[in-house]
């Protein structure tokens, strides 16, 4: 089961002060974290909850993985809700990365790293009885070990996305900064010969 405390640290250590989308998100995530004790409930609809996507690259490490999502009927990250059983908050967006895209990752928590912030609204979902609420996602890098993947019935489709068509698939402002984030943070740590 996630300690909140664990994701609180995680959030808390997250500083790029260059994208101010994702220091507003970051406000906001600590806190509903501070404030709201069922912050990891999907259940949790004032004024939303915590979820977790992937940002899946490649074996190549030039395109990341996409999912035309069914309800909302535009690309994005794959992700969603945290649950009970999940270990660690990055294990709930493996575990959804997976399911919707049956996507192999590389094991283990060596090449994930908490890449983006961001806070954005969910619209109301009448047959789930849900109301307008937000979603305060966390994305998680990880690495694919193949490019199989499949289309589940959360998605219309699953696609490999290389940055050239990032413009054509209406990408969100949030995903490019992810993508670009950990581009930029992978060519540093390659300058240091790490």
């Amino acid at each position: 089961m996630i300690e909140p405390s664990t994701v609180l640290s995680l959030v808390r250590a997250f500083a790029d002060l260059s994208d101010g989308e994702a220091v507003k998100s970051r406000e906001l995530i600590l806190l509903l974290l501070e404030w709201v004790p069922a912050a990891l409930s999907r259940y949790n609809f004032e004024p939303g909850h915590i979820t977790c996507s992937g940002l899946v690259f490649a074996p190549d490490g030039n395109r990341i993985l996409l999912v035309h999502h069914r309800r909302l009927d535009r690309w994005l990250l794959p992700g969603g809700h945290v649950e009970p059983e999940d270990p660690e908050i990055w294990d709930a967006a493996r575990r959804e990365v997976v399911e919707e895209t049956g996507a192999i990752l590389v094991p283990g928590t060596s090449c994930t790293a908490l890449v983006s912030l961001d806070v954005h609204g969910i619209p109301a979902n009448p047959n789930r009885r849900e109301p307008y609420h937000l979603h305060h996602d966390l994305t998680f890098s990880f690495q694919a070990i193949s490019d199989e993947f499949c289309v589940t019935e959360e998605s219309r489709a699953v696609m490999w996305c290389a940055p050239g068509e990032f413009d054509r698939r209406q990408l969100p402002g949030n995903i490019r900064r992810a993508h670009a984030r950990f581009i930029n943070a992978r060519v540093r740590r390659s300058q240091r010969g790490e």
